[in-house]
């Protein structure tokens, strides 16, 4: 694919593909990607009004064929290194929103880690700080 995409529309088609990989979004998950997209510095500058249309256009490559790879191509060549890491942590915030991540929600996070060349102490920092944040007893 030759279409090229900014860093905002990266980081949620990251959040997007996370939630669907399991075939299923949950409205959890939904709600979790609007808070972070209200809420996260990085994006004070997007225009909340262009979620939904960006959520269904990473629909729409993801149902193609070879869709997720055509998403993690676009993911890694859109989102500056800078935001690298950011990305990833923003898959896992989403993974861990339902308390438990499916097989598929793992697959896909080693397939961003790779496109986005994320050490392993990074990736360990992230993960164990996602589990903190949303353990409970």
């Amino acid at each position: 694919m030759t279409q090229t995409i900014g860093h905002h529309q990266a980081l949620i088609y990251v959040m997007v593909t996370i939630a669907a990989v399991d075939r299923q979004i949950s409205d959890s998950e939904l709600n979790r990607i609007g808070q972070i997209v209200s809420h996260l510095p990085v994006f004070q500058d997007f225009d909340p009004e262009r979620l939904v249309h960006i959520a269904r256009e990473c629909g729409d490559i993801l149902s193609e064929e070879d869709g997720l790879g055509t998403v993690l191509s676009l993911v890694a060549e859109g989102l500056p290194k800078k935001l690298h890491e950011t990305g990833y942590a923003l898959a896992v915030e989403v993974a861990a929103v339902d308390l438990s991540v499916e097989q598929e929600e793992l697959r896909f996070l080693q397939m961003l880690r790779d496109a986005l060349n994320i050490d392993k102490l990074t990736l360990a920092a992230i993960e164990r700080g996602a589990r903190a944040r949303h353990a409970v007893l």
